[in-house]
């Protein structure tokens, strides 16, 4: 049986294990055998081979074929200058090299990542004591000791809990904590068990005694991690047409070098003369100063999308963002504001109030159990963060707590006399405090655990039976507030006498009202998204949370309108093949819900294959993976994860999607921009080919010699050319479709209008 399917002393007895720990000998041991608990870098390229394939690249073999012409011509007739011009080649090839090279360097180390989100000290025991180790030295069957707000070191199976639940949305993308108990899981996918514990994620609540089973690259941490660092990184359309146009502008060179050559020969020029004339021309058709002038406009395109809290990791993003054709975005914390609010709020037989008290005083004095139960029902602890007080634990309890605040206007001090913890059986948690009144038992939990314990309910101030009538009614609201993807909270409360008994607490509850709870999204987006739309660019939710949750908010910001859009949960992906899956893509509303990590990878390869230039959006660790695979990975700037933003091409700074349109514009900018300056190099190349053509037909003095060539092409040239690279966009860029994948950097119009018109003048003046 697997390891979380065991009772907590079996699943202790697998590792050879006891409750007591390991003794320091056999940790030793095992650290031998295991390894420290780090993830690995999956091993790549050197960095040496990185740096020489700057020097490689078409354009760059181009060169070193011109320079070593060069030396040859000067050592077969020396005197000729022919020794500086290889000189000077060089001097392009080794500068274009290096600035390619530091800005990938540079961009590589900005961002270290996978290990910040383990914590660095962990609580063990060994040999039954308490002891403080580094995080790396964990092996499997170590017992650790967690509390609220500890990060997970590695993946647990818990033997003991105490109130716990857990924030696994780095791992899971799902914005709810989550209830985790120590008994045996009936579930077959250790990732959704009930008594498991995933490095990387953090305890919201509670206490717990939990046993390693996978450390490193073992656990599930490790294998995400993994997956980012060997999946295959999308080759950016912008580097497709360089590599192209490098291609197709070296063969030209080459061509009309030799032709030009063959010409020459045939005119009776000397060998050596046309063997110096030949490299002239090569010199002349190859724009040595496109590679550079390329990099530095994306440069400044980076420093102008800086401004619009857009962070570039990877230089040819710029371009491939303005080409993108389907956006797949996360919904928590990119579409949502990834905090708990409380939207509705349904108080006793039927009042619907606001959740802000604006037109909410007189049904805050008629309910007040229900704000008193809203604001002390919890078990949440007080904190420090940049010198003032703060609430620390479950998101939802903090946005409860907060309502609850502003409607009761002054709650005086109650104390806590007991405490009946959630767990996942019971669904509710249950305290008891010291009221003016006398004690007070406060539940709260899920509806369907809360309302049968009520008999009856509180109705304007007056209690009433809970009729069958009224539970109808009370259901009614409660599916209706489900239905918009809320969590929907019940409260109740019952007065007791001096003499209560804990086991007798929880019956004959009065029934107080409902809390409708969503991570509301951001304001922004509904504008994004028409934006996007616009533009022609679609956009797909891929969630790891509920599908009702998913299709609410979908909804709600616009991003579906029809009344049947098509949801597909992670065990419906499952299950579908490749095929169908690119068929299920063309439909025009989709969300995905309920997926995982290979899943969501998965859905952007199938989006390739389909034709599609996509982008993903994402802030957790279980989206690294699609970031990476996607032609261009965004990642969120305040709540992603450093794992995330690794993997990322770019970084939103701001968290706002709005941002996105933002840099789509920039990035359609940039390839008009570059259509621009390329038109305005490839123009040169005529009139410094002229005077070769000129010296060869009519036998008239050299008037450029390849120096002076390569002193226009990496000076003049480069320098004028930015002046086009840095233009604004036009206002009617986002009101067109992206453009064709078809369309490449340098077509026949651009040739023609370069070579035969524009060049054609340039060379006559």
């Amino acid at each position: 049986m697997k390891i979380h399917q065991l009772s907590a002393a079996d699943a202790i007895a697998s590792l050879n294990s006891n409750p007591q720990g390991l003794s320091s000998i056999e940790a030793q041991r095992r650290l031998g055998e295991f390894g420290l608990h780090r993830v690995e870098e999956v091993a790549g390229e050197s960095i040496l081979l990185r740096f020489l394939k700057e020097f490689t690249h078409f354009f760059a073999l181009i060169l070193w074929l011109a320079a070593g012409l060069a030396f040859l011509a000067e050592w077969s007739d020396r005197g000729q200058g022919m020794a500086k011009v290889g000189y000077a080649i060089l001097a392009v090839i080794v500068v274009s090299g290096l600035f390619s090279f530091w800005q990938e360097f540079r961009v590589e180390r900005t961002l270290a990542a996978l290990r910040e989100l383990l914590p660095q000290q962990v609580d063990v025991l060994r040999e039954g004591k308490a002891v403080r180790l580094l995080a790396d030295r964990l092996v499997p069957g170590d017992i650790v000791l967690l509390e609220q707000g500890n990060n997970i070191p590695a993946d647990c199976r818990l033997v003991e809990a105490f109130g716990v639940r857990v924030n696994d949305a780095t791992v899971t993308g799902e914005s709810l904590s989550k209830i985790r108990t120590a008994g045996p899981s009936a579930k077959e996918e250790i990732i959704h068990a009930e008594n498991i514990l995933l490095a990387g994620t953090s305890m919201v609540s509670g206490e717990a005694q939990a046993v390693v089973f996978a450390t490193g690259m073992h656990s599930e941490f490790g294998k995400i991690a993994h997956l980012t660092q060997t999946g295959r990184e999308a080759v950016s359309p912008l580097r497709e047409q360089i590599t192209y146009l490098s291609r197709l502008i070296g063969i030209l060179a080459v061509a009309i070098g030799l032709i030009f050559f063959a010409i020459s020969r045939i005119l009776g020029v000397p060998f050596w003369e046309d063997f110096i004339f030949a490299i002239g021309i090569i010199v002349a058709m190859v724009p040595e100063g496109l590679l550079p002038t390329l990099t530095l406009a994306l440069v400044l395109a980076t420093q102008r999308m800086a401004k619009r809290h857009v962070l570039i990791r990877y230089l040819p993003s710029v371009e491939t963002l303005g080409s993108t054709t389907v956006i797949c975005t996360d919904k928590t914390g990119t579409l949502t504001q990834n905090r708990m609010t409380v939207r509705r709020v349904w108080l006793g037989a039927g009042l619907e109030c606001p959740p802000n008290p604006g037109a909410g005083q007189e049904a805050a004095a008629l309910y007040r159990p229900f704000f008193m139960a809203a604001s002390l029902c919890h078990d949440l602890r007080e904190g420090d963060q940049q010198g003032r007080k703060v609430l620390l634990g479950d998101p939802m309890e903090i946005a409860l707590v907060e309502t609850a605040e502003r409607f009761l206007s002054a709650l005086p001090a109650c104390k806590k006399l007991d405490e009946i913890p959630f767990d996942v059986s019971r669904m509710r948690l249950s305290t008891v405090h010291a009221t003016p009144e006398g004690p007070m038992l406060f539940c709260k939990g899920a509806p369907e655990m809360v309302i049968p314990l009520c008999d009856r309910i509180l109705d304007d101030g007056e209690m009433r039976s809970f009729d069958s009538d009224l539970r109808a009614k009370v259901r009614q609201a409660q599916e209706a507030m489900a239905g918009q993807g809320l969590r929907v909270i019940a409260m109740s409360y019952r007065p007791l006498d001096d003499h209560w008994q804990r086991a007798e607490v929880e019956e004959n509850l009065i029934f107080a009202g409902l809390a409708g709870l969503e991570d509301p999204p951001r304001p922004e987006v509904p504008e994004a998204l028409r934006k996007c739309r616009e533009a022609g660019i679609a956009v797909i939710m891929v969630t790891g949370d509920h599908p009702f949750t998913a299709k609410a908010i979908a909804r709600e910001i616009g991003l579906i309108r029809s009344d049947d859009p098509l949801v597909i949960t992670g065990d419906e992906l499952r299950a579908l093949t490749d095929t169908q899956l690119r068929l299920a893509l063309d439909t025009p509303e989709i969300i995905f819900a309920r997926v995982g990590a290979d899943q969501k990878r998965r859905i952007v390869e199938a989006l390739k294959r389909k034709g599609h230039v996509v982008a993903a959006t994402g802030d957790g660790v279980n989206d690294a993976p699609a970031l990476k695979s996607a032609h261009i990975g965004i990642a969120m700037g305040i709540t992603g994860t450093d794992v995330a933003k690794e993997a990322a091409d770019m970084v939103l700074l701001d968290d706002n999607f709005a941002s996105i349109v933002n840099a789509v514009e920039e990035g359609r900018a940039v390839f008009s921009n570059i259509r621009k300056f390329l038109t305005y190099i490839l123009t040169h190349n005529v009139p410094e080919l002229i005077p070769y053509l000129v010296f060869s037909l009519f036998s008239v003095p050299l008037a450029l010699t390849p120096i002076q060539i390569l002193s226009i092409d990496m000076g003049t040239d480069s320098l004028t050319a930015l002046g086009l690279g840095v233009e604004k966009p036009d206002p009617r860029m986002m009101q067109r479709p992206p453009r064709s994948q078809h369309q490449r950097l340098f077509d026949w119009p651009l040739a023609l209008r370069a070579y035969l018109f524009l060049g054609a003048i340039e060379g006559a003046i």
